[in-house]
Order: C-alpha cells, then sequence, then structure tokens
C-alpha cells in the first residue's frame, strides 16, 4: 500500500525532526560522552557561560547493587580522585559533594557514598572569561559490591553555551550539597554541642525535632586523619540526639588539642557543615 503525505505536512515533519535534532546537538554540546566500564559510567556537565565563574559538574552512573565513594570512604574505600591540570582557560576547580549515604562494609565497619547516580558539582574559575574553556578531567574513582574495582576515566568538554540544558541537574545537584552552619544556629537540624569526654571520646548533641534517619560525619584537618563514623548514643540526653565518637586513626605525633575537624550532619533531605575546633 502506498500512503501519500500531503506536502504541508511532509513539510512540519521535516521541521520536528530538525528541532530535535537541534535539541540532541544542544544536549551533547553540554555534556560529554559517557566513558564505561562494566559497572559504572562517568562524563563531564557544562552550566551556563555566564562570568568568570562557572558551574559544571561530574556525573556518575551506577550498576544495581555498585557504589562508588565520598571525599571521605569511612571505615573503609577509596576516595575519587580528579586531575583537571590538562585543562584550557582553568585557573582552578573546586569539587563540591552532596551528602553521602551509609552502607554497611561487609566487614563489620560503615563505608560513605552513593548509589545508582549522583552528580559532584564544580566550582570553576576561568583565567580570561571571554576566551574559550575547555575542561579535561582524569578521574580515578572505585565501584564496589563485595569487592571493589579500580576505575579510570579520561573526560573533555567545552563550556559554550548561553544557556545550557544541564541547568536544572546542575541546581540540584548543588541542593544537595551541605550548607555551611554554626554551631547553635536555628536551622531544622543544628549541632548544639561539641566537646571532650575524657582523653579520646568526643561526644556531639544534635538537635533534630522532626529528621528522620539522622547521621553525622566527621572528618580531620588532613586526608591522613582517619577518624571513624559517629555513633548515635541509645541514651541521649532530652531534647537532643548524642553521637559519640573515638579519637582513633590519628596520623603518628598529631595532637588532637585544638584540631580544625568538619563535621557533616544529615537528616531526610537537608544537610549541613560545622567547621570546628576541637578543645
Amino acid at each position: 500500500m502506498i500512503v501519500i503525505v500531503p506536502m504541508r505536512a511532509a513539510f512540519g515533519a521535516a521541521a520536528i525532526l530538525s528541532v530535535a535534532c537541534m535539541v540532541t546537538q544542544a544536549r551533547a554540546d553540554d555534556a560529554s560522552p559517557w566513558q564505561q566500564d562494566a559497572h559504572s559510567a562517568v562524563r563531564l556537565l557544562a552550566g551556563s557561560r555566564s562570568g568568570a565563574v562557572l558551574l559544571g559538574g561530574i556525573a556518575f552512573q551506577l550498576q544495581d547493587g555498585w557504589k562508588t565513594y565520598w571525599r571521605t570512604p569511612g571505615d573503609s574505600g577509596v576516595p575519587p580522585r580528579f586531575d583537571f591540570s590538562k585543562s584550557d582557560n582553568v585557573e582552578a576547580v573546586t569539587v563540591m559533594w552532596p551528602a553521602p549515604r551509609q552502607f554497611d562494609d561487609g566487614a563489620g565497619g560503615t563505608s560513605l557514598g552513593y548509589k545508582h547516580q549522583v552528580v559532584l558539582p564544580l566550582r570553576i574559575v576561568a583565567r580570561n572569561p571571554d576566551k574559550p574553556l575547555t575542561l579535561r578531567a582524569d578521574i580515578n574513582y572505585a565501584v564496589c559490591e563485595k569487592l571493589c574495582v579500580p576505575v579510570e576515566a579520561k573526560a573533555e568538554l567545552a563550556f559554550a553555551s548561553v544557556a545550557s540544558t544541564e541547568d536544572g541537574a546542575l541546581s540540584e545537584a548543588l541542593n544537595a550539597v551541605p550548607k555551611p552552619a554554626n554551631i547553635g544556629d536555628p536551622n531544622p537540624l543544628t549541632i548544639r554541642d561539641v566537646k571532650r569526654e575524657g582523653k579520646n571520646s568526643v561526644v556531639v548533641d544534635v538537635t533534630a525535632p522532626e529528621a528522620k534517619n539522622l547521621s553525622l560525619y566527621v572528618e580531620g584537618p588532613t586526608p591522613d586523619w582517619a577518624l571513624p563514623v559517629p555513633k548515635l548514643v541509645e541514651q541521649s540526653p532530652s531534647g537532643v540526639k548524642r553521637f559519640s565518637f573515638e579519637l582513633d586513626g590519628l596520623p603518628p605525633g598529631a595532637n588532637p588539642e585544638g584540631a580544625a575537624l568538619k563535621l557533616t550532619l544529615v537528616g531526610g533531605d537537608k544537610s549541613y557543615e560545622f567547621n570546628i575546633n576541637l578543645n
């Protein structure tokens, strides 16, 4: 059977296909191709270009049952590492980290990271905002199920769009990054107090009236501080949730007195980051 298509309909279909191709091309221009291995994929995202500071991202996709790690992996794991030194017209890149989840590491401990998919936002400073900018990344990370598999990937992306199709995804990822806060701030969840108990124990009192699945993470002043994941104390004082952790995993010769610690408090869809000095 021969079907005759009116000329007006044919032009209309061609126009739709043309627009679809333009949208596909725009999306391709705002994200690098996926770099795939057996259990994951990674690519770069470009936000809208305006001024000297740009927003980008590193997007990960993970197979069901597999995970990758936060900047501090917890009791076990390997944090991702990124090298942007081969980029063009890039002065500096800051990686931002959405709040992680806790996982049983299979050896009685707790690891911290992400499952399914995650976008790590990037704050990119251009050397010259009026010249072309190309981000190149050497990406090293691990994906783990029962065993961990190291992954090395390279990605490249030019930032050219005045209005990027990835702005929505990048904004959502940025909203998942813990917000800066101070002890006692009147947020939906906050740290009320941090104090030492004895020589090697630290307790953290948290106010979180409506928060579910409350978690606290602690990081030392340098990556070689392997502090344990704080545990929720069953018998907490009235009106607070108390967490406790031991000052274990310090590098040789390190003194905890006055040490700069970063505490990340996560509850439901809200998260906050506190920088303190340990007294």
